[in-house]
């Protein structure tokens, strides 16, 4: 912990901003979204953006807790995230846009936009690092701002698709879909070599 409360900050954001990857779901994002009216699509990005930051601040406040209550290792979770994104990643990879659905956008939005992709293992993990770390004040600082540089870039969303083109951020998705695997399979080997 620094003596200054603004260079923790600055430290949990960037840590935080970095593994959440906004800019680099934005190919997802336009994927998933790129039929949708605008008000559906306004309102799913809110309801990923309140989940995200329901998610990581209820981890933030009690997550070792949580975890221990059901018996769940902290291996135990970044290898279940990691399946469930392998999983999203192969549905990409093979269904293409198969969660644009008519009447599924708020369920889109909180599986598997908000999570485990906006909000993973990996994010809940740093989350409940920085609070050791830096303390809960700098910590919710630190999901706040992050959520709210997610959400400006979801709105951007629109505009870079108009810009790729359908074919474009198809293509995008696609290779998107590959990394998203191999971040998945990271989780998973992450959480087999520190399972207990």
């Amino acid at each position: 912990m620094s003596p200054d409360p603004i260079v923790d900050l600055v430290r949990a954001t960037v840590a935080l901003f970095i593994i959440v990857d906004p800019i680099g779901l934005v190919p997802i994002f336009s994927n998933v979204t790129s039929n949708m009216p605008g008000p559906d699509r306004a309102k799913m990005y809110r309801v990923v953006i309140y989940t995200g930051a329901s998610l990581l601040t209820i981890f933030a406040l009690v997550g070792q807790e949580l975890l221990a209550l059901f018996g769940i290792s902290l291996p135990s979770f970044e290898m279940a995230g990691g399946l469930l994104l392998l999983l999203l990643a192969l549905d990409i990879l093979f269904r293409g846009e198969r969660f644009a659905k008519p009447g599924s956008h708020e369920d889109v939005g909180i599986v598997p936009i908000a999570f485990p992709l906006l909000v993973g293992p990996g994010a809940i993990t740093t989350t409940m690092i920085a609070l050791g770390a830096y303390g809960i004040l700098v910590t919710l600082g630190s999901v706040v701002i992050v959520m709210l540089l997610s959400w400006i870039v979801m709105k951007q969303t629109p505009r870079i698709h108009s810009l790729l083109g359908k074919t474009g951020s198809s293509v995008i998705a696609q290779v998107m879909a590959v990394f998203i695997a191999a971040i998945a399979i990271q989780f998973i080997i992450t959480g087999i070599r520190t399972y207990p």
